[in-house]
């Protein structure tokens, strides 16, 4: 585990902070899946990562290990997309997931105009672009940053099930790396699934 790092958090210093290698899209998307195992209603992610990062990648396999309803794209457009559960899925009776694209959001008063204090109890919610936005609805949260070779396009990547995964690169194995920080009560080690990751296996 690496020793956590200075960040601008309003003064918070994280609990812990993990580097992860991630050489394909499909493992960014299988560790998302495992973290969701441990996520529960009230808990807070931010997303960070320039254009074709993973983000979205990372948030599908967030929505499949919580059992949500698929379909799960960037909510650009839209700012907010809610994924409810579903009874026949893997976690029947979990939270829902709510995500957020805070992109074209200027402050932490344009997030509260968008109400997520009224899901973020019963819901897993994930904000994309939420660094410096967000960190006032929550005491504790995960930090996931993701981080791209330079100077790949972005395009899309397809599943086996012929769901989009936005990876960025046709390149798949081209290495990605996931930095994780634990801030708060609510996570102060690494939860299993991360501390246990190996990407480059």
């Amino acid at each position: 585990m690496n020793a956590p790092q200075a960040r601008d958090n309003g003064g918070a210093r994280p609990n812990w902070e993990k580097s992860l290698t991630a050489t394909t899209a499909e493992q960014t998307h299988a560790l998302a899946v495992r973290l969701a195992a441990v996520l529960e209603a009230g808990d807070l992610l931010v997303l960070s990562g320039e254009l074709g990062a993973g983000k979205t990648t990372f948030t599908q396999g967030l929505g499949e290990g919580l059992g949500v309803r698929a379909g799960i794209i960037s909510p650009t457009f839209v700012l907010v997309r809610i994924h409810p559960n579903l009874p026949d899925g893997p976690r029947p009776g979990g939270p829902d997931l709510v995500h957020v694209d805070a992109y074209r959001l200027d402050s932490a008063a344009e997030i509260d105009d968008i109400d997520l204090e009224n899901t973020l109890d019963s819901s897993v919610t994930v904000v994309e672009w939420g660094h410096d936005r967000v960190e006032h609805l929550s005491e504790s949260r995960l930090e996931i940053d993701l981080h791209r070779a330079i100077g790949l396009g972005i395009t899309g990547f397809t599943r086996s099930d012929g769901g989009t995964l936005d990876f960025g690169n046709e390149d798949t194995d081209e290495p990605r790396t996931i930095v994780m920080r634990g801030y708060g009560p609510r996570w102060p080690a690494p939860p299993e699934p991360v501390a246990t990751f190996e990407g480059n296996a």
